[in-house]
């Protein structure tokens, strides 16, 4: 189990099921310090403050808000944990929804929720099953971290996932972008469908779904610390031009995906096949 980084309970109603949270992802970047280069000394960051312009430790520090420059308001983690909220100590689940009514844009971190004791055992089983018998999501709200936020819970492999939600007011109007007007055709549309199942896949198991960059940087550290001539850097693929047309765009495209998936048949679709021969023109029968 992974290192606890809250403990609580999730209410159900009259139900309450004891738990502790642990992050459910781990990153797997290279991380960087910061040096001078001169000497490679490591270069911090100090907390200083700026009306006594000296360095302060941790213990001087606390939270506040500002009213203005001038007027800051201090509000200590004391009363944060304080607060008169239910959901400070427990994730309260207000409502089960379809997973797929939900837009993707508003979920965020995963967090695994472990049952705390054997107290906690039958009723976090319960939840399990309950959720994955109604193919339904739980929405709940919960306090972390001074905010209280909203999340979503759904079983994974038999685990209770939660997700941390954005609200409503945080994601911002699509309609801050600028859609493109122009108009596509049905043949053209076809072509897209047709390239999109030559990409299908049943998983995202592969070379293609793992971290070059990470790799290719994990391989430059060690031939600097070996001494070794850094790995050959490869040429990036040619970057396709200006498409003027986009049927003929596509219909390369279908055939680069499927000659990479060892298909021969390069075709086009049947639909699109059929839509060619309806607008040729019949041929008039030739006069005597």
């Amino acid at each position: 189990m992974p290192r606890t980084i809250w403990s609580g309970s999730i209410s159900f109603g009259l139900v309450t099921v004891p738990i502790h949270v642990a992050s459910a992802t781990e990153n797997h970047s290279i991380q960087f310090h910061q040096y001078h280069l001169q000497d490679m000394g490591r270069v911090r960051t100090r907390k200083v403050c700026e009306l006594e312009d000296r360095e302060v430790s941790q213990g001087e520090i606390g939270k506040g808000y500002e009213l203005s420059e001038d007027n800051v308001v201090p509000v200590p983690d004391a009363e944060l944990r304080d607060l008169p909220l239910p959901t400070a100590k427990a994730i309260e689940i207000q409502a089960f929804v379809p997973l797929e009514s939900i837009d993707p844009i508003r979920i965020a971190e995963g967090y695994y929720l472990a049952p705390d004791g054997a107290v906690a055992a039958k009723p976090y089983k319960l939840l399990v099953q309950a959720l994955g018998r109604s193919s339904k999501v739980a929405i709940a709200k919960y306090a972390w971290s001074g905010r209280e936020r909203l999340g979503l819970l759904r079983v994974r492999d038999d685990v209770i996932v939660l997700h941390a939600m954005r609200w409503p007011d945080e994601v911002r109007d699509p309609a801050a972008v600028d859609p493109p007007t122009g108009d596509v055709s049905d043949e053209e549309i076809e072509g897209a469908l047709a390239l999109m199942e030559t990409m299908t896949r049943d998983d995202l198991e592969g070379s293609e779904f793992e971290d070059a960059y990470t790799d290719a940087l994990a391989k430059v550290i060690e031939a600097k610390r070996e001494g070794r001539e850094l790995p050959e850097v490869a040429e990036p693929a040619e970057q396709p031009g200006e498409v003027l047309d986009l049927m003929a765009a596509l219909q390369e495209s279908v055939s680069k995906a499927k000659t990479a998936r060892g298909e021969g048949d390069t075709r086009e679709p049947k639909k699109t096949q059929a839509k060619r021969a309806a607008r040729k023109p019949a041929r008039k029968p030739r006069s005597a």
